[in-house]
């Protein structure tokens, strides 16, 4: 399984939930700064050079696509931003 996270929280729940090895996340440059994506040993989470708002769907189209192409057949869960 594969998660897209939009959001700082968003992010830390997919690494919470996709563990240490079977899931991969991706997540946009706003979600995790430059110095703190070096800084993780783990392999399983991947950043965008760009940052992906939430209301933007150009850019989660673009996103969805380019994790297509690296995890061909995966359900891709995506967060949603949602005010109550």
């Amino acid at each position: 399984m594969v998660f897209l996270a939009i959001s700082e929280d968003g992010l830390a729940e997919a690494l919470r939930s996709a563990g240490p090895v079977d899931g991969a996340v991706w997540c946009g440059s706003n979600a995790i700064s430059e110095d703190d994506y070096r800084a993780r040993a783990d392999g399983n989470l991947s950043r965008f050079v760009y940052s992906i708002d939430g209301s933007d769907a150009a850019a989660i189209a673009d996103a969805l696509q380019t994790i297509k192409e690296h995890h061909p057949g995966q359900r891709i869960w995506v967060e949603t931003l949602h005010e109550i």
